[in-house]
């Protein structure tokens, strides 16, 4: 039983580590890493649990849910696995850089053409 009980501390080990990259927004490779291994700790508690279990006293509802624990996190591990291999998203501008405009003066306007242009130049800028 001891053996089950070390196997299923490093199994939440494992857990609190990929809790601990979600809150600090780690890249999806790092998290893609902490899954495997995460899958191979459940994978090793379910092996124990399925061999040991009459011998140790494990209820197979036990085994069961590690079972079904570990269809999930294979199943997010497969995503986040896929988000780690795709290429990066290019970066678009920011909302600032897409608001702000350039402030009219008399070194950055031109004469000559224009909605603006008067018949003594322009109104924007010292002429």
């Amino acid at each position: 039983m001891q053996e089950f009980f070390r196997l299923r501390d490093d199994a939440e080990k494992k857990a609190s580590a990929i809790k601990a990259a979600s809150e600090r927004k780690a890249p999806p490779k790092e998290a893609c890493q902490l899954f495997g291994a995460l899958m191979t700790a459940q994978s090793k508690m379910l092996k124990f649990a399925n061999e040991n279990g009459t011998w140790c006293g494990i209820p197979p509802q036990i085994a069961e849910q590690i079972k079904v624990a570990e269809a999930k996190i294979s199943e997010i591990r497969t995503k986040v696995c896929q988000a780690a291999a795709a290429p990066p998203r290019p970066q678009g501008p920011s909302l600032s850089d897409a608001l702000s405009s350039p402030i009219p003066d008399s070194n950055n306007t031109k004469t000559g053409r224009g909605t603006f242009d008067t018949l003594t130049g322009n109104p924007l800028g010292n002429r």
